[in-house]
């Protein structure tokens, strides 16, 4: 029952990790990346569609990303939908048939910004990961009368030695991640 509930922790505080580091991709660095455009929701049709699923998205340049439509009625609203997204500072070019998104220069300004954004989603990561050890651990405390203290005194051990090694891996996911957005 005890290695049930810290099978399911450990799963989730993994997931939840790769949650945090999938967040963190999408934050830009001075390259252009197609992970930077995984959350955008295009209008399609009237229901709100993730951009991956509409158009394909392939590097040109350092700087410059080509977005190719399945469809190319959606060109337009997918234009829009690029050119919304907030702190992209994006520059989508239509042609008519592909559109080019350029991404302008970084500054040492809109690094550190960047930077700030990045240790907020890590936080967001680490709250998430203490939620789940805050349920494991009510999980391992109605499992008392069945299993004695000493074995539930163990099982909480083990579930804080779960929770620091994912702490861990998301700060350590954090200092990648804001050393690649100070790297000029």
């Amino acid at each position: 029952m005890i290695a049930d509930v810290l099978a399911d922790a450990t799963d989730r505080m993994n997931k939840a990790v790769e949650v945090t580091k999938d967040d963190f991709s999408s934050v830009r660095t001075g390259r252009a990346n197609p992970a930077m455009f995984q959350k955008i929701l295009v209008s399609y049709y009237g229901t709100p569609t993730p951009l991956e699923q509409l158009a394909s998205l392939q590097n040109q340049e350092a700087r410059t990303l080509l977005v190719t439509p399945y469809d190319k009625s959606a060109l337009r609203d997918i234009e829009q939908a690029i050119r919304d997204v907030p702190n992209l500072g994006a520059q989508p070019n239509n042609d008519g048939t592909i559109i080019r998104v350029t991404l302008p220069d970084l500054t040492e300004e809109r690094r550190k910004e960047y930077v700030k954004i990045v240790r907020t989603k890590a936080e967001d990561g680490k709250v998430s990961i203490r939620n789940i050890r805050r349920k494991a651990k009510d999980d391992l405390d109605a499992l008392k009368s069945e299993v004695g203290d000493d074995e539930v005194a163990r099982g909480e051990k083990e579930l804080e030695v779960i929770t620091k090694k994912s702490v861990d891996a998301v700060d350590d996911a954090l200092k990648r991640k804001e050393a690649e957005l100070l790297e000029v």
